[in-house]
C-alpha cells in the first residue's frame, strides 16, 4: 500500500468524520454529552466492534 493510498484514506476518514458536526452541530454535540456519560468498558466494546468491522471489511475489499 502506498503512501499516497494512505493519505488518501486518512483524508476520507476526516471528511467522514466532519460531517455530523457540519450538518447537525446540535444532535452531534447532544451525542457526544451522552457518550461522555457512558461507562468506560462500554465505549471500549464499541470501539472494538468498529475497529472490527473496519478491518474485516479492509479484508474483503483487497
Amino acid at each position: 500500500m502506498s503512501l499516497e493510498t494512505m493519505l488518501s484514506a486518512f483524508a476520507l476518514m476526516l471528511i467522514m468524520e466532519g460531517v455530523g458536526p457540519l450538518l447537525f452541530p446540535n444532535k452531534w454535540q447532544n451525542f457526544m454529552l451522552k457518550l461522555a456519560k457512558e461507562k468506560p468498558n462500554t465505549i471500549r466494546q464499541i470501539g472494538g466492534a468498529i475497529f472490527i468491522f473496519g478491518f474485516i471489511l479492509l479484508f474483503f475489499i483487497n
